[in-house]
């Protein structure tokens, strides 16, 4: 979802790697002229509602995410070499990958004023895990050991708590995992191991809706449908601390909307251009204009539990991905602001590798046509693709369809839904008729992210119903490797096999085409593609 979205699910068709999430607070940002800065100046993102409360376990997408990220910080983030760097942690460390031993920085406290402990964050792991309260990124809590006796795949629960979390004392804990992985570190950056403090388990529902964290920013409001409002925390003891007085997260139902309030002084960050703008945005706000790439894939995704994809060959989807012309939408639809996917696994991550599909990401009807044949026929002979309205979607699905059309026959038709949560909703629910646009972020910078969680049986982030033992069976010995570099690699081998199963038709890697207003500097963002809004500084 923007975000997973497990990684996030993307929200949108245009929204980079420069510096982390952690560095965004000593960025050098600055415009030169410090008495021209306001600290405590507010400022505006364009945003939209997210799918779910806020809570840190209960956010896939990016609308929630970036929210999230701004009133938490968790144990270990990201520099822009994807090096980890610790944040509330003073030192995680092991000796056999299995067992973590998690020492905190001191002085740390939730926004309400309550220090932030060892028990704050193994009371909220175990919380998340459990079933019973819905989260749903549970799932990323299945490497600890115990997960299977809270979490059963049948009959009832043996406990409600993960027997490899274990408090030492009130800066200390451990993790033990049920078996060794390699890149669990790497895990603990995504939000979803956020800690809690005592008051959300008092109250999850009103946690949800007014969240207290212990991030660089404090929770001020929320207005649904409407508006998110966080302010600095000025007690903030991580090296992100805010460069700014706060920012409101203000929703929009088009992106073009957006980039008109950007143009007027009306919204200080956007994050996407809708494709009518492209070509003239560059144009519009000069050196205000921001195009960099950063770690997602787009995607179309077929819903497997459907009658229509549920035993069908990997080869009529493989004719399908050939009968799309990427290098020409990318080209005119898009503007050259997007590059044609050749794999599953974005730029930027541990284990990207190039061409990994072969011709199935090549343009070339008549083996479209061929494959298509070959592997039995497309069902009805007539796909639709789900994408939500607000996205700045349309254009490039409309011309998805006429070339998968033109190239073989194949009628294709679009299935919008209103806005990203109606989207989301119906993925989750099952409810996609045939295909949907898949737009899938990093949580943490290794290829394991884009491979087991979108395409695991299990995983947060299938959506899609796609499961096979054998790629199961493949991650698993990946995430048991004895180094990060072999378990890199396994996933690297697992990659290549992708393309006799074809759980998605990759499209292309995303570019963040945004801009700002006058009254901001120091605007850049992350590798997941959000602004860094502790480095943004408001104008007097």
């Amino acid at each position: 979802m923007r975000g997973a979205r497990s990684a996030k699910w993307v929200a949108i068709a245009a929204v980079v790697a420069l510096s982390a999430t952690a560095c965004g607070g000593s960025d050098d940002g600055d415009s030169g002229d410090s008495a021209a800065i306001d600290p405590n100046g507010t400022f505006t993102v364009e945003s939209g509602e997210p799918q779910n409360p806020l809570q840190p376990a209960n956010t896939m997408e990016s609308y929630g995410s970036i929210v999230i990220r701004s009133l938490f910080t968790g144990l270990v983030d990201y520099d822009s070499s994807g090096k980890i760097v610790m944040m509330n942690a003073q030192s995680v460390d092991t000796t056999d990958n299995k067992t973590f031993t998690v020492k905190l920085k001191s002085g740390w406290k939730f926004h309400d004023g309550t220090p932030v402990t060892a028990e704050s964050y193994v009371k909220a792991w175990n919380w998340a895990a459990n079933p019973e309260n819905k989260q749903t990124n549970s799932f990323w809590f299945s490497d600890i050991k115990g997960y299977s006796d809270v979490a059963p795949e049948t009959g009832k629960a043996k406990a409600t708590e993960l027997s490899g979390l274990k408090v030492v004392d009130d800066s200390t804990f451990t993790i033990e995992l049920g078996t060794a992985m390699p890149y669990f570190v790497y895990k603990l950056g995504y939000e979803v191991f956020s800690p809690l403090p005592e008051s959300f388990f008092k109250d999850p529902k009103a946690g949800g809706e007014k969240p207290i964290g212990n991030g660089p920013y404090k929770f001020v409001s929320w207005e649904h449908k409407k508006a998110i409002t966080v302010a600095k925390n000025a007690d903030y003891k991580g090296s992100n601390a805010a460069k700014n007085g706060g920012v409101i997260f203000k929703n929009y139902s088009t992106p073009e909307t957006a980039y008109e309030d950007l143009k007027s002084g009306n919204l200080d960050v956007t994050t996407q251009i809708a494709p009518k703008d492209l070509p003239v945005y560059k144009t519009d706000l000069g050196d205000r204009a921001i195009e960099q790439a950063y770690s997602a894939v787009q995607s179309i995704v077929p819903a497997f539990y459907t009658k229509q994809w549920k035993d069908i060959d990997p080869k009529v989807l493989q004719g399908l991905s050939m009968a799309i012309d990427r290098k020409t939408i990318t080209t005119t639809v898009l503007q050259g602001t997007r590059e044609p996917a050749t794999g599953w696994v974005a730029k930027g991550v541990l284990g990207y590798q190039a061409n990994v599909a072969g011709d199935v990401t090549t343009y070339d009807p008549a083996k479209a046509k061929a494959l298509i044949k070959e592997g039995g026929g497309v069902p009805d002979n007539a796909i639709t693709i789900q994408f939500n309205a607000d996205g700045g979607h349309k254009e490039w699905v409309e011309a998805v369809c006429n070339s998968i059309t033109n190239a073989t026959g194949v009628k294709c038709s679009l299935d919008s839904k209103a806005d990203f949560q109606a989207d989301l909703d119906a993925r989750d629910a099952h409810e996609v008729k045939s295909m949907y646009r898949g737009g899938w972020v990093l949580d943490f910078p290794m290829n394991a992210n884009f491979i087991r969680d979108l395409y695991g049986t299990k995983s947060a982030g299938n959506t899609s119903g796609f499961s096979n033992k054998t790629i199961d069976a493949e991650i698993a010995a990946a995430d048991s490797a004895a180094t990060l570099d072999e378990s890199v690699k396994k996933y690297q081998e697992i990659e290549k096999e992708l393309v006799n199963y074809m759980p998605s038709i990759p499209l292309w890697y995303y570019k963040v085409n945004a801009g700002y207003s006058e009254k901001v500097s120091g605007v850049k963002f992350a590798q997941d593609g959000d602004p860094i809004l502790t480095g943004v500084q408001v104008k007097k």
